[in-house]
């Protein structure tokens, strides 16, 4: 069956949910606000340019969820998805894997954000294939650790690559939609790449290679 890959942050939705949690958190006044919002800043820039250093990252945007309870931080995430995911979920974004859905496709989300936060997004878009970076939790609680690799850059081919030898798919006639440069080695590993909304690193890179570009913005 062919498998239908999409990234979340800046693809279905229109903008970066690893960063919009950390400004929550900043606005809600759960962390400190000088600090934490400059770093949050600043990761993010550093993810832009294709330099983010993606263990110290997860190091700074893991520590949050270490220090609440897990009935916390559900209440907590609730609250962001309804004020700050739900008005950024994209119209064309639902329209694009409802037409994958219809012709019998395997919906996949591939992202580097963490499970914590994404789920929840994914489920919106009936999507029930997740691949992403997995937060540790012993005894109910978040231990600010990793599972496995990060899903970040290669991480992605690596994590999809088991998601594959565990299920028995294959990548045949695959798509895979993304904004990021920093997803050119799956971009380059599927059937049918698709930049959507790219950055400009991206784009040069589609525009040469003759990959589709499209929008999925309102």
């Amino acid at each position: 069956m062919t498998l239908a890959i999409f990234d979340l942050d800046n693809t279905l939705i229109a903008d970066d949910s690893d960063y919009l949690w950390g400004q929550f958190l900043v606005d809600q006044g759960i962390v400190d606000k000088t600090i934490y919002e400059q770093m949050n800043t600043k990761f993010y820039d550093d993810y832009r340019a294709g330099s983010l250093d993606i263990m110290e990252f997860l190091d700074f945007s893991l520590k949050p969820l270490t220090e609440h309870s897990l009935d916390q931080l559900h209440v907590w995430r609730e609250q962001f998805l309804d004020e700050v995911i739900a008005p950024i979920l994209l119209n064309a974004a639902k329209e694009l894997v409802e037409k994958h859905r219809a012709l019998g496709h395997t919906l996949l989300v591939i992202t580097a954000t963490n499970r914590f936060i994404t789920a929840p997004i994914v489920a919106l878009y009936g999507i029930h294939n997740l691949i992403a970076t997995s937060p540790e939790i012993i005894n109910e609680r978040y231990t600010g650790k990793i599972v496995g690799v990060p899903c970040f850059q290669g991480g992605k081919v690596t994590l999809l690559n088991e998601w594959l030898a565990q299920t028995g798919d294959t990548l045949e006639g695959s798509y895979f939609y993304s904004d990021s440069h920093n997803d050119l080695p799956l971009l380059q590993l599927v059937e049918n790449p698709v930049a959507v909304d790219p950055d400009e690193k991206l784009r040069q890179f589609a525009t040469e290679k003759g990959w589709e570009i499209v929008s999925l913005r309102d």
